[in-house]
């Protein structure tokens, strides 16, 4: 995946979140939340993903090489 499909993704899952935020909490069903937090899953994955390519493209290494790090790893960053 590219940085401009990994952009579009990232466009994709912002724009389904904010239809999902758009939904008083209250009105959210479990079926909602389980999506908006797998949607925040994602979106971490994709934002983790994007960082990679650049970096090796800065260091003169091939972005191509950049790949979806596993939930446990991109969730356990400290902020």
């Amino acid at each position: 995946m590219d940085e401009q499909e990994i952009l579009g993704r990232i466009e994709t899952l912002v724009n389904e979140e904010h239809d999902l935020e758009g939904t008083a909490d209250h009105a959210l069903t479990d079926a909602d939340r389980a999506r908006r937090h797998h949607i925040e899953i994602a979106l971490d994955q994709c934002w983790d993903l994007l960082r990679q390519r650049r970096a090796r493209r800065s260091a003169g290494l091939d972005p191509d090489d950049a790949q979806v790090r596993p939930v446990n790893v991109v969730e356990g960053y400290q902020q």
